[in-house]
């Protein structure tokens, strides 16, 4: 289905199966079909929701750099949430994802059953150079997204073993991930990227949620772990896991352990639902 936004941005979202809603939404250069191994197990149980943020896949992309940000990406996941008459949802969020969920965390944690924050940072990261974002930031918006990919695909710092193990053993899966950049905007690509960069650190704000919280991040994913380490220090009774072997996208690289965690986190948050009910 395709859901407007209040600033006219079309979504296109994905709903599967019937019960609490389980939103799981992608990073950034990602897509709704990230998690599409696995949404027929837990559409057995939950109202599972996957969209495209706007600039990416099959959703609108607008022309403005003033139409994405953090924050109207949080908007957007509420809106959406909003469309489908979901008051309160379970959110996963991966990477990019994973700082729209911090941002829908803090702003309106009411609406929260659950948080999954997957492979992500409650700040800058160190391992980003500032000056190399600025340099992609430019060369996709005056030499286009294919010069930005060449340079990229030489190399980048999500880059580890696991990544390159998945390449090689998964068919398709570099077809997978050269579609999915060939659908990005470059006026998404260069704003988001300095956000990313530019981001407040708001783990002083997330040590005050009061909701259930899985933290997890993938063993080999070295730009995330101290950062994920934090974060489930920070936030009252948060679980981290740490995914063996797995990197920057343990659905896709480590996808049993994955998907163990997620079923014994959802398990503990449905026990938590109904005694308070």
């Amino acid at each position: 289905m395709q859901v407007t936004v209040d600033d006219g941005t079309t979504l296109e979202v994905e709903v599967t199966g019937t019960g609490p809603a389980l939103f799981l939404v992608h990073g950034f250069g990602g897509a709704k079909e990230d998690f599409a191994d696995h949404v027929d197990w837990l559409a057995s149980d939950h109202r599972v929701v996957v969209f495209d943020h706007r600039g990416h896949g099959a959703s609108a992309k607008p022309d403005a750099a003033e139409a994405y940000s953090l924050d109207r990406m949080a908007a957007d996941v509420l809106a959406v949430a909003d469309h489908l008459g979901e008051a309160r949802i379970r959110l996963l969020g991966h990477s990019m994802g994973g700082m729209v969920a911090r941002r829908v965390a803090i702003t309106a944690p009411h609406r929260l059953e659950a948080l999954v924050l997957m492979d992500t940072s409650h700040g800058p990261l160190a391992a980003i150079d500032g000056d190399l974002i600025e340099m992609g930031a430019q060369i996709a918006l005056t030499e286009g997204m294919p010069v930005l990919k060449e340079i990229l695909d030489a190399g980048s710092p999500l880059d580890n073993p696991a990544y390159q193990r998945l390449l090689e053993e998964r068919p398709g899966y570099q077809e997978f991930q050269d579609r999915k950049f060939a659908a990005l905007s470059a006026v998404m690509w260069a704003t988001m990227a300095r956000a990313i960069r530019d981001q407040s650190d708001d783990l002083e704000h997330l040590a005050g949620l009061d909701v259930p919280t899985l933290v997890m991040v993938g063993e080999v994913d070295l730009p995330f772990i101290d950062q994920s380490r934090s974060m489930a220090e920070a936030i009252p009774g948060a679980t981290l896991a740490v995914i063996p072997t797995a990197g920057h996208s343990p659905q896709f690289e480590a996808p049993e352990a994955w998907a163990a965690v997620m079923a014994e986190f959802l398990a503990t948050v449905g026990a938590v639902e109904g005694s308070a009910a």
